[in-house]
């Protein structure tokens, strides 16, 4: 019976994606003009109005106060991609290893100094999730880290996590926007944004956010979803790639999709220093077919369809995510930089 449970809600799920245009249609963003592939704007520009921006913020809420529990019941505490080799061979039990990776990769790429009197003090994790990469960075460099996220079930279950492993006197967080932070200027030495930025609805005013909290020489790591860069002879994405990332976006609350080019014109243009990036799209490769295949178990449909609406949503653009890395849309890219001294 439970074999041919999973087989039916397998099907229901992949016929799902196919019609998932129909599904979508009546979402509310629906009436702001779509740019760059996917973007959301009121007027053309890279922010959103207000109205659509309390939307936004309200809706990237709920979505992550409900899938939450069923990814940390399935993937742990780690809510970001893992770092691979380019076309190795994985196992399930290699996946959690490769989160650590990612992490590890991002510090080792930003050259972030573990030598004790060079290493981060303070660290401000923006987009925090339940807080896995802040404990861990904590624990790493012994420092203070404060998370911040939109989901107040997030928060709780963070902070929760960090009293159970030891570290409430290191690690804390709460609810708080990311364009809006509530720290002073200049607190942080290594200001931490994973898989965050592709929330933001004005990139601009997210990166300036990152900037103003960094200590003079602080290092800022944004590890994110962007489109490609366009070509000097392109204005905008292709009619097909902007449809392909208007679905997505529709289904994980994401407002306007930028290039890595994108983000490094906005940190030259506050002036950071030792800007540089990376595409590390191959080396993310496996993530997405192991995400979807753990959906597919027993214990991950049973999950989902208790879960809700929005993470039952979230799921069914999972193979658009694989579509979108294959056809070069969506790049995974890690942008780095330093505040003057």
């Amino acid at each position: 019976m439970r074999a041919l449970y999973g087989a039916c809600t397998s099907a229901l799920l992949t016929n799902a994606v196919t019609r998932q245009s129909s599904l979508f249609s009546a979402s509310k963003q629906q009436s702001c003009q779509r740019l760059r592939g996917g973007a959301i704007s009121a007027k053309g520009g890279m922010a959103v109005a207000t109205a659509d921006d309390q939307r936004l913020k309200k809706g990237i809420a709920e979505f992550y106060d409900e899938s939450s529990g069923v990814w940390e019941n399935i993937w742990g505490e780690h809510m970001h991609h893992g770092f691979y080799d380019p076309d190795a061979v994985v196992q399930i039990s290699d996946h959690r290893s490769a989160q650590i990776r990612m992490i590890e990769q991002a510090l080792q790429f930003a050259s972030v100094p573990e030598d004790s009197q060079k290493k981060p003090r303070s660290i401000v994790d923006v987009g925090c999730g339940i807080g896995g990469s802040s404990r861990y960075i904590s624990r790493k460099y012994e420092a203070e880290c404060y998370g911040i996220t939109l989901s107040p079930v997030q928060a709780k279950r963070a902070n929760d996590l960090a009293a159970s492993q030891g570290l409430a006197n290191k690690v804390s967080f709460e609810v708080a926007d990311a364009l809006n932070q509530p720290f002073p200027d200049g607190k942080f030495d290594l200001v931490w944004s994973m898989e965050s930025g592709e929330h933001m609805p004005d990139k601009l005013k997210f990166v300036s956010e990152l900037a103003r909290v960094a200590a003079p020489g602080g290092t800022i790591i944004i590890v994110t979803w962007c489109h490609r860069d366009l070509s000097p002879s392109e204005e905008s994405l292709r009619p097909e790639e902007k449809r392909l990332l208007d679905k997505i976006c529709d289904a994980f609350y994401l407002p306007a999709w930028c290039s890595t080019c994108d983000y490094v014109n906005l940190l030259e243009s506050l002036s950071l220093q030792d800007i540089k990036s990376a595409d590390w799209s191959e080396n993310v490769a496996p993530f997405w077919p192991a995400v979807i295949k753990s959906a597919l178990t027993w214990e991950g449909l049973t999950s989902l369809l208790q879960s809700g609406w929005k993470t039952i949503r979230g799921a069914l653009v999972m193979p658009l995510m694989i579509e979108g890395f294959n056809k070069g849309v969506i790049k995974f890219s890690i942008i780095t930089c330093r505040k003057p001294e």
